[in-house]
């Protein structure tokens, strides 16, 4: 028997496909929205998200609109893109989300934010891939929601308000978080530092500038599709977050990350999956506590972990380098 979530699977690529075949009609065509991306050593990660747009039209120019607009796009799966990332370019083809998630073996810069452009057609955006320093032997990994932007993920309608309706210029960064990313990376070139959550790519620029507006270091951004799979109502953030840890961990294999969140989901259990299972990749586990106004500390087998309320105080009770 089809399960529920296959039904709706199903449906979802039914209404998706009528709708671009429509779009396609009627003259809409490929573009693309490229996402920042990361890379070491000769290979860089390129991230961007391929749409259905109006001829002349581009859906980075529609930056005051609520979130829940940003969910009314029709992908563009199956889509060739071309990459032209130092002097050198490569064509790539969207999965059958849209997206594209390619790592690329080119000749690179040792270090810095490279500049990317992603061209569908004659449509293209920009963003940069940051390669981190072969010599790179640190980096940060951080959660978005309730760890640098305050959403309320424990008051579900207040967290909607939030996502969907309340502008992203007026929302708020949690205290004190910017200046502990900025200590986290200081003292050496291109520390990567990459942005990790479960929210969906269709926020990726409202967020990318919330972190610019906010002054919280540059970074790669992963975030997550989301809408029913075969098997699933919506797809598995915990699956998401520990995949992507651990394919940081194989991408950039001399970096130890000290890994950011909050207490108010997941992040604690799986930080404490990978530092258990990857001790020597985690040099701290810092935790906004969302429920407690202490500071305190513990660790995750040899790993020391701090939960504190906000980014101040989460830098007064670093731990000591080692």
């Amino acid at each position: 028997m089809v399960s529920l979530p296959a039904l709706a699977h199903r449906a979802d690529v039914a209404v998706h496909d009528l709708l671009s075949g429509v779009a396609r009609r009627v003259g809409w065509t490929p573009v693309v929205l490229a996402h920042p991306g990361y890379g070491s050593d000769g290979r860089a990660r390129v991230l961007g998200r391929v749409l259905l747009a109006p001829a002349g039209a581009h859906p980075e120019a529609r930056r005051a609109v609520p979130g829940w607009q940003r969910f009314l796009t029709l992908e563009s799966p199956r889509t060739e893109v071309t990459v032209e990332l130092a002097g050198q370019r490569r064509t790539v083809v969207s999965d059958d989300d849209g997206l594209i998630d390619v790592t690329l073996d080119l000749s690179l810069p040792d270090a810095g934010a490279v500049p990317v452009v992603l061209r569908a057609g004659d449509r293209e955006s920009r963003t940069v891939v940051h390669l981190a320093s072969p010599e790179a032997a640190r980096g940060v990994v951080c959660d978005i929601d309730d760890t640098v932007l305050v959403t309320g993920l424990a008051t579900p309608l207040r967290a909607a308000w939030r996502t969907f309706v309340k502008p992203m210029s007026r929302r708020r960064a949690v205290p004190g978080m910017a200046a502990l990313l900025h200590e986290l990376t200081a003292g050496s070139p291109s520390v990567p530092v990459v942005y990790l959550s479960n929210g969906p790519w269709n926020l990726a620029g409202p967020l990318a500038r919330f972190l610019e507006r906010a002054g919280f270091p540059r970074g790669a951004l992963l975030l997550t599709d989301w809408g029913p799979t075969p098997d699933r109502w919506f797809r598995d953030g915990q699956a998401h977050k520990r995949t992507s840890l651990r394919r940081l961990a194989t991408d950039l294999p001399g970096v130890r990350w000290t890994l950011v969140g909050d207490t108010g989901e997941h992040d604690p259990a799986l930080y404490e999956e990978f530092a258990r299972a990857e001790p020597a990749r985690v040099a701290a586990v810092l935790l906004r506590d969302v429920r407690d106004t202490s500071t305190r500390t513990a660790r995750f087998g040899g790993v020391p972990v701090v939960y504190a309320p906000d980014g101040t105080a989460l830098a007064g009770a670093l731990p000591a380098a080692g």
